[in-house]
């Protein structure tokens, strides 16, 4: 007699069904071979095409001679069999294998499938590399050449900033180059480009055909296309896309019309939600949405396509539509949605992946279906496009399905045994995903997200009421503007309430933890969530282990074991981690900072500024306008009340420059130009200005600003300020080259400071008599990990040191924050205090 109770619901019992299943190795001996065939599309797609063609005859010759050996076992099979008639030849399900022949056999032929899997990757990985290349283009990129092109648009343009650069904004997007003109001879060809453009750019059309003149630049092994082309000119339209594309875009233009009305991030998340047009999504709510685990839902995913046929098969049926009927509908929905969100790779591997979650939650037996469905489905993509295997995206989308279809029915069933089906099918799949795709997010963005799940649970149920409506609204907008206005109004409710989880959950101070992207960083990571796979259905399957779990993970969210102790209560100055570029803030009173710049990652700013409880700031100061000083505003300005931002009255970067004042005009902020040896005093704080005595000429509009004799002008112009607080001096110095630290100590000011701001994160371009005249015990450097500037720079280093200055980083501590109880200045990191 069994000593557990079949009664006891801690104990879940497992149905026929269930038994089945686990008993049934298909799934494994399918994902073996496309895992299989993953890794190698990885490692061919980077090679010539030779290794390739070579690959796959190796793994064909491997599996003929495999099938060979085993077909000659089988007769010997087959007499074993016959001499003893007790000894099954194969087994039944629930059975453990009696012979090592049978187990050798199964494996044997597993092996057959994973070499022909391998064989067809190395085929296609060697068509693919070269494809791309054919063709004179990437001859003529490996040197540099300009070329004259006709372009056919594959994409949607991106707008794109260098967090951290003095580049403008420019515009990506893919194309195909089908004809090149480069020494004289025109030549037809299909060869995948990535284009960089001017601002002009960010207007073409998917599906239409350019004229442009540029220059190629090779790219890396392993990419999905064959160069890059830098284009300085504007664009010269040859054609328009073709019918079927103007009607596409016809219908998105119908639905971006039909929430005009509606407030910002309404007008831009329903066209993301719907058709994954991205195009009016705000800057900020982008970075809620990653914080929040939600970025699937305002990009082209199996979401979409889910949702939308989980309305249209069902009202089919009722309408009476029945087998081929529904079928048919079905693939039509599939073209459709396809057209609409344009035939991109993403937006088919999404039709793919959002297909096969759909045939795991609702039809019997769906998640061995499914799991058949997604091998087959990553070895057919790969086939078509073997660099796949090195996107993100891709590895995304199938991690996150394969958590739905093998990990999401058993947690599913586990919660289904205290709570309702349906709110354990809501808690069960975005779970099973989230965990599945951690990972990757951390190994992407150097953060865990511990909201993603909640935030996924409570914005579940509007996600299908937004889509459909929004869907609607696109249809309506053919017809009737009004019409479409009125569905589009009724969309924006549902989104409303996306949007509020998005926010809120990425205001929650332990949202998103930071974890080191780094191979030991995600093998570890890799190896915790592995651990959970085998131990969260005991939990899952317990009311009070589940309890005590999510209090516990309510605790670490709401007070971030790493906030405990940071920063000490009475701080005074902050040097935030912004990566590369400076965050500085300046303690004004309780909840009240100045703060002087604000880095290049809006998030990372107003992460630190919510981690030191600012609310109010009287003046923000933004030294200069390079991005990786000015491009954080945002991440300031958000939920804080701004008095007056105050600049340097070097306006350049022009279009940096117009970012901010755009962003302060927005927020009702008013903009004001330093001046020369000015004095102020807010709360406990008082600085004066000690540059820039004198402003270079701004460059002619439309022209870059030159470089003066030893740095650029925008550099040279930083605000420059000597702050008392609490019987301190900090010398803040913005990106100063040495040609105006000459000019500081000219004018005689005196620098002496306790604490010094290091000029440009600490580059090797630095006046050691500037440095020398601060006499300052604390130097503090502000940069990027892994930043491609060498900052700080070893010779920087040894000059602080020779001044017997001690030199702290955020490179290397993190968030750096100055104390000076009882007169003793003291520098705080995350992980020490170190004493002065």
């Amino acid at each position: 007699m069994s000593a557990s109770n079949p009664t006891d619901p801690t104990e879940p019992e497992e149905t026929g069904e269930e038994a089945e299943e686990a008993g049934e190795p298909l799934d494994v001996r399918l994902l073996v071979p496309a895992a299989a065939g993953w890794l190698a599309a990885v490692l061919l797609i980077a090679h010539r095409p030779l290794v390739g063609v070579l690959t796959s005859a190796i793994a064909v010759t491997l599996a003929l001679i495999l099938v060979f050996v085993l077909v000659r076992a089988l007769p010997l099979l087959h007499h074993v069999h016959r001499d003893h008639p007790s000894r099954p030849l194969r087994r039944s399900r629930n059975e453990p294998p009696t012979t090592g022949g049978t187990v050798r056999t199964q494996v044997g032929w597993a092996a057959v499938g994973v070499l022909v899997v391998v064989a067809g990757m190395g085929l296609a990985a060697g068509l693919q590399v070269e494809g791309l290349r054919a063709g004179p283009v990437t001859g003529l990129a490996a040197e540099s050449a300009s070329v004259g092109v006709r372009l056919k648009v594959d994409g949607d343009p991106s707008v794109r900033r260098s967090p951290g650069s003095r580049r403008p904004p420019y515009v990506v997007v893919k194309a195909t180059i089908e004809e090149v003109r480069a020494r004289g001879s025109v030549t037809r060809v299909r060869t995948p480009v990535f284009v960089i453009g001017s601002t002009q750019w960010q207007h073409v059309r998917f599906g239409q055909r350019v004229d442009a003149n540029g220059r190629l630049e090779a790219v890396e092994r392993g990419s999905d296309v064959a160069a890059m082309l830098s284009i300085r000119s504007a664009p010269r339209i040859v054609d328009q896309p073709p019918w079927w594309l103007r009607a596409a875009e016809k219908v998105r233009a119908g639905l971006r019309e039909s929430v005009a009305g509606q407030p910002d991030d309404v007008r831009g998340l329903v066209p993301a939600l719907v058709m994954g047009d991205e195009s009016g999504l705000p800057a900020d709510l982008t970075e809620d949405f990653q914080t929040t685990g939600l970025t699937h839902l305002s990009a082209v995913s199996g979401t979409n396509l889910t949702l939308l046929l989980a309305f249209v098969l069902p009202f089919a049926r009722l309408i009476g539509v029945r087998a081929r009927g529904l079928t048919a509908i079905g693939l039509m929905t599939v073209v459709v949605f396809v057209i609409l969100a344009r035939p991109q790779p993403s937006v088919l591997r999404a039709a793919a992946m959002g297909l096969i979650a759909l045939a795991a939650m609702t039809s019997g037996g769906g998640r061995r279906r499914a799991v058949r469905s997604l091998s087959f489905a990553v070895i057919g993509l790969l086939l078509l496009d073997t660099s796949l295997a090195r996107s993100a995206g891709f590895a995304l989308s199938v991690l996150a399905t394969a958590g739905i279809v093998l990990l999401g029915p058993g947690w599913r069933d586990a919660l289904a045994r205290w709570m309702p089906v349906w709110l354990a099918d809501a808690i069960s799949c975005p779970l099973a995903a989230q965990l599945a795709c951690t990972p990757v997010v951390a190994w992407l963005s150097g953060e865990v997200s511990l909201v993603a799940v909640g935030a996924n649970l409570l914005a579940g149920p509007a996600v299908g009421p937004a889509t459909i409506l929004g869907f609607t609204a696109a249809g309506v907008a053919l017809l009737s503007s009004e019409a479409a206005h009125l569905v589009g109004w009724a969309a924006g409710w549902p989104a409303r309430w996306i949007i509020l989880i998005a926010r809120e959950g990425a205001d929650l101070p332990g949202a998103a933890n930071a974890w080191p992207a780094t191979a030991v960083g995600v093998a570890v990571l890799t190896l915790l969530c592995i651990a959970l796979v085998f131990g969260l259905h005991r939990i899952l399957a317990r009311p009070i282990a589940m309890v005590l779990a999510v209090v516990l993970l309510a605790v670490v969210v709401l007070r971030p074991v790493g906030s405990i102790g940071w920063p000490p209560d009475d701080w005074l100055f902050v040097m935030c981690d912004v990566g590369q570029g400076d965050g500085l803030v300046l303690r004004a009173g309780d909840k009240a900072a100045v703060v002087v710049d604000t880095g290049p990652d809006p998030a990372a700013m107003d992460r630190c500024l919510r981690d030191l409880g600012v609310e109010y700031i009287p003046v923000l100061v933004l030294s200069h306008f390079h991005a990786d000083h000015a491009g954080g505003l945002a991440g300031v300005l958000k939920d804080r009340r701004v008095d007056e931002i105050e600049v340097t009255p070097y306006f350049s970067p022009p279009a940096e420059y117009d970012r901010v004042v755009d962003l302060a005009s927005h927020h009702g902020i008013s903009l004001r130009t330093v001046t020369y040896q000015e004095k102020r005093v807010v709360g406990s704080l008082s600085w004066t200005t000690l540059w820039p005595a004198r402003v270079p000429a701004l460059p002619p509009p439309g022209t870059a600003a030159t470089s003066t004799d030893e740095g650029s002008p925008e550099n040279n112009a930083s605000i420059t300020m000597m702050v008392e607080v609490s019987g301190l001096r900090i010398l803040l110095t913005g990106d100063l080259e040495p040609e105006s630290q000459r000019a500081i100590l000219a004018t005689g000011a005196d620098l002496r400071a306790d604490v010094l701001k290091v000029p440009h994160h600490g580059s090797a371009q630095q006046d050691p008599a500037f440095i020398a005249a601060t006499d300052a015990r604390l130097a503090l450097i502000s940069a990027g990990r892994d930043n491609d500037y060498g900052h700080p720079a070893p010779r920087t280093l040894d000059l602080l040191s020779h001044q017997s200055t001690r030199t702290a980083t955020t490179l290397t501590n993190g968030s750096l924050t100055i104390t000076n109880p009882n007169n003793h200045l003291t520098l705080t990191t995350n992980q020490q205090a170190l004493s002065r």
